[in-house]
């Protein structure tokens, strides 16, 4: 892919997460690997009206070298690209439902949420809680690079989503099965519910190995 049509590309799917309510005002944040290193959005930007010649572009040293500064999270980007060598594309977001189940009381930091559904055990597989870090914080990227080594999705505690994929496409597809098995996950809380078994986990995983 190109260099304008990857720009194209971030910013469409910027725009189409907006428009369904996955993100808001200046909040989430996008980036791509390009073959001389990573286009990302810029610092207090909205993802619904991201501009393709105003995305930043960093080299392979992490330094801005064209655009508008980038997103001040994109240490927890490059982290990521760092543990996951096949990622094309990383996704964080501030999802409501998502960063609902952040918050809660609880739930298992080894793997937030239940296997409610076959795609979410497809797209996410497991589910690790980052521990609650102030954003921008460096200890945050530890946290997260300590985790990314063996998850290509985590969640920081009372912020929200971070996902890598083989590409933008891979990344966003599992950020939205990500939220909306948080959304199943908050309605079901209070109901007697059939999750799927150990078993057909282990299928599953088994008949659709991870990509990344």
């Amino acid at each position: 892919m190109t260099d304008s049509a990857t720009r194209d590309q971030i910013c469409a799917l910027g725009q189409s997460m907006f428009a369904r309510g996955l993100t808001f005002g200046a909040s989430g944040n996008i980036s791509v690997r390009v073959d001389d290193g990573w286009l990302m959005t810029p610092t207090g930007s909205t993802l619904g009206t991201l501009e393709p010649t105003r995305l930043s572009k960093l080299n392979l040293a992490g330094e801005l070298i064209s655009g508008d500064p980038p997103t001040k999270e994109s240490f927890l980007h490059l982290t990521m690209y760092q543990q996951r060598p096949k990622a094309g594309a990383v996704v964080h977001l501030h999802a409501t439902h998502s960063v609902a189940v952040s918050c809660l009381d609880g739930i298992d930091p080894n793997d937030v949420l239940p296997p409610i559904t076959a795609y979410y055990v497809m797209r996410i597989r497991q589910l690790p809680l980052v521990p609650y870090f102030p954003p921008g914080d460096i200890d945050l990227a530890r946290a997260v690079g300590e985790m990314a080594s063996k998850h290509h999705a985590v969640l920081l505690a009372n912020h929200g989503p971070v996902v890598a994929g083989l590409s933008l496409d891979d990344a966003v597809q599992a950020t939205e099965e990500l939220e909306e098995t948080a959304k199943l996950f908050l309605l079901l809380r209070d109901q007697k519910t059939r999750f799927l078994t150990a078993d057909q986990v282990a299928d599953l995983r088994r008949r659709f190995p991870a990509k990344i």
